[in-house]
């Protein structure tokens, strides 16, 4: 009976000191927090499916020391990203911050004066938390004029060039114009888009992360 005791107060030792070890294996990893609309979010998407959820089961895999944290959700517009910001900064306390929003702002034809002050807002308030941000380049359709959706596509690098921080390329544009990877309303990728995504993303985030790491 004592052996048996024994063996159990063993087992359960070991299961505890395995458990402490797999929880600070995850507290070493560096939070970076999606900040995006329904293109991060997984609009029409099982979550398993999205791209955020692939890229972090590509780096637990590969032993990649970040985590993504995603906090998007469909139909977000830079203003109401910006009044969410704080409380997920306080939240999570990322190293760095994805900033993929304004697509909506955009489509729905938003002065692009607004647009560069909710972006300047977001890069700011990341930046005086002490987290880095980076800037995700979104486009949008020449619905409301090619005037207006040059100066929207480039509004990105602009700001990117003003605040010297990194600016992912249109993260979507591998799949945007193949029928077959976007839903129906040709605006979403669908599922088999996701790990086209995923891997893209991948290969531009690295070099930025690595290299603020060091």
């Amino acid at each position: 009976m004592q052996n048996l005791k024994k063996s159990v107060f063993l087992v359960l030792a070991l299961l505890i000191t395995l458990a402490n070890g797999s929880v600070q294996a995850n507290s070493t990893k560096s939070q970076i927090l999606v900040l995006g609309d329904s293109l991060s979010a997984g609009y029409g998407l099982n979550t398993n499916d999205t791209w955020v959820n692939i890229l972090n089961t590509k780096w637990l895999n590969e032993a990649v020391p970040f985590q993504l944290i995603n906090a998007s959700i469909s139909g977000e517009t830079t203003d109401a990203g910006l009044a969410r910001l704080p409380q997920l900064l306080k939240q999570h306390s990322p190293k760095y911050v994805l900033i993929e929003l304004g697509a909506n702002d955009g489509l729905r034809g938003f002065s692009l004066k607004l647009i560069k002050q909710n972006l300047t807002k977001l890069i700011n308030t990341v930046k005086n938390t002490g987290s880095q941000p980076i800037l995700f380049a979104m486009k949008v359709p020449p619905n409301y004029g090619k005037r207006y959706s040059d100066r929207f596509n480039q509004l990105f690098y602009t700001l990117g060039a003003e605040f010297k921080i990194p600016v992912v390329p249109f993260f979507i544009e591998p799949v945007v114009l193949n029928k077959d990877l976007m839903l129906a309303d040709q605006l979403h990728p669908n599922a088999q888009a996701q790990p086209i995504i995923a891997n893209g993303l991948h290969s531009q985030l690295m070099p930025l992360l690595n290299h603020k790491s060091e």
